[in-house]
């Protein structure tokens, strides 16, 4: 059996942040390598309007958005090919990449896998998830329940980050939190607890997501875990913030993470590594914004990374 080629770039990844660096380095003339995951465009594909993303004044489909840059790419020379890269070696030249039995060789490599959020797995939470009501964005999504009851599932700095945004747009906000007290920082738990439009529901645990026979959320149903009592809160929308899951497994070791499971880029740089030549871009390596137009700035950062380092590096 001959050897694998080897690639320029190889781009792990289909998100904003992977196909940003796909047209950048496809501009580059690198002819790069992309290798889809279980979900090619990633979350956004999950998401019926986009609204914040530059350029589309009346909001975009987030499925055609990400229709839109994977078509970008492929007019500058990007190749797709479906992949789950589940272990790599960094130690030699070129970098090795192992997708089951393949070996996929590349002089640099930028891996922009994304985060998944986590979810409560309750009845209809995956029914009405992606534009039916339950959503795991507030930026995202919150501007399409004005004047409309939410909840927010969660209890820290996130769920209150969350619940204080939405209050600009719903007429109320339930703050779902299995504990008396939330987890929160104290200055956002007390803007949380004192804020008219947010109702805190204690000791409470979601138990089911009510709508799905409509395709759209209709309430929240939940249980008292002292009292073992339920109730339906009259809600449109539910945003779980219980935490993100970063896809950064197959990478850890050689690359560095942070307590939460996130890469730990090198010092000075938010896309380099400490390896030459590996980068990482998008919500793998940002547990801060986690937009599409941040992940879409870092992918195209770690692409101009890789080009340059590639210059000098490339044989």
């Amino acid at each position: 059996m001959s050897a694998p080629s080897v690639e320029n770039v190889v781009i792990i990844g289909t998100g904003c942040a992977g196909l940003t660096a796909a047209i950048y380095t496809g501009r580059a003339n690198l002819s790069p390598l992309v290798l889809e995951g279980p979900l090619p465009g990633g979350q956004l594909t999950t998401t019926s309007e986009v609204e914040n993303f530059p350029g589309f004044a009346h909001g975009v489909d987030g499925f055609q958005l990400m229709q839109n840059l994977r078509e970008q790419a492929t007019r500058f020379g990007t190749r797709f090919e479906q992949a789950l890269v589940d272990r790599v070696d960094f130690t030699s030249h070129p970098r090795q990449l192992f997708a089951g039995d393949r070996v996929i060789l590349a002089r640099a490599v930028i891996i922009a896998t994304g985060a998944s959020p986590r979810m409560t797995g309750i009845p209809g939470e995956k029914e009405l998830y992606g534009g039916k009501g339950v959503t795991t964005c507030a930026t995202c999504d919150g501007a399409f329940y004005r004047k409309m009851d939410v909840a927010v599932i969660g209890g820290g700095d996130s769920a209150a980050e969350e619940a204080l945004f939405l209050t600009r747009f719903a007429s109320r906000v339930y703050l779902v939190h299995r504990r008396e007290t939330l987890r929160a920082s104290k200055i956002m738990a007390d803007r949380v607890t004192r804020h008219e439009k947010i109702t805190c529901v204690w000791d409470s645990l979601p138990v089911a997501v009510e709508g799905v026979a409509e395709g759209a959320v209709s309430g929240l149903r939940v249980r008292n875990v002292k009292s073992g009592t339920e109730q339906v809160l009259p809600v449109k929308g539910i945003f779980v913030a219980i935490g993100h899951l970063p896809n950064t497994g197959p990478f850890a070791p050689p690359l560095d993470l942070d307590e939460q499971g996130y890469f730990k880029p090198a010092s000075g740089s938010a896309v380099r590594t400490h390896i030459p030549g590996v980068y990482v871009a998008g919500d793998c390596a940002d547990h801060v914004y986690r937009q599409a137009i941040t992940a879409a700035g870092m992918g195209c950062a770690a692409a101009i990374e890789a080009e340059r380092w590639l210059a000098g590096h490339g044989d």
